[in-house]
């Protein structure tokens, strides 16, 4: 048998101790299919994604990730509330004014060309940043654009701020990808 396990990515208990596949010394007398004197074989290691090192955003304030093709800002309650009391509005009003219903959720209304209503289009922001809902707070560690390096180029080509400036770690993209799922 001999020579250096090609089972990269797992990881063994050998002796009491874990082992990286690609440490692991195999000889005529260490058979992965019968591990004796106490050793197993662990689970393989779990994959990190493509990401693992990091990615980096810095909002550009372009306000192009407000705009384009109709699509769903999707709000739940507290977010809803939230911008009620940012816009001086009761809620009820607020959601009459902005909200639609689109089965059992609801979404922010859009103008016309897709814009949200929030968009201010002469100044290029958004005029309630302080509330903004989670699905613009999470932008762009959405599932949707981290599902592939392609993905993210695609998203970098289309928002100025994706790919550079703040290098946000695995971790931190992890939280922002788990509020959101887009």
């Amino acid at each position: 048998m001999g020579g250096v396990c090609r089972h990269v990515g797992w990881v063994f208990r050998v002796s009491g101790q874990t082992v990286p596949s690609e440490n692991l010394q195999l000889t005529d007398n260490y058979d992965l299919n019968r591990l004796k004197g106490g050793d197993s074989v662990a689970k393989k290691a779990k994959d990190k994604p493509w990401y693992k090192d990091g990615l980096k955003f810095k909002c550009s304030g372009c306000g192009d990730c407000c705009t384009g093709a109709p699509g769903y800002v999707w709000v739940n309650k507290e977010e809803i509330a939230a911008l009620a009391k940012a816009t001086d509005m009761e809620v009820e009003e607020f959601e009459d004014y902005f909200v639609r219903k689109i089965g059992i959720r609801k979404s922010l209304k859009e103008f016309p060309n897709g814009d949200c209503v929030f968009f201010d289009g002469a100044n290029r922001n958004c005029n309630v940043y302080g509330a903004r809902p989670r699905q613009c707070k999470t932008w762009p560690f959405w599932d949707s654009n981290l599902k592939s390096e392609e993905t993210w180029a695609e998203t970098c080509e289309g928002c100025k701020g994706s790919g550079v400036g703040k290098l946000y770690s695995l971790e931190e993209i992890e939280e922002q990808r788990q509020v959101m799922k887009l």
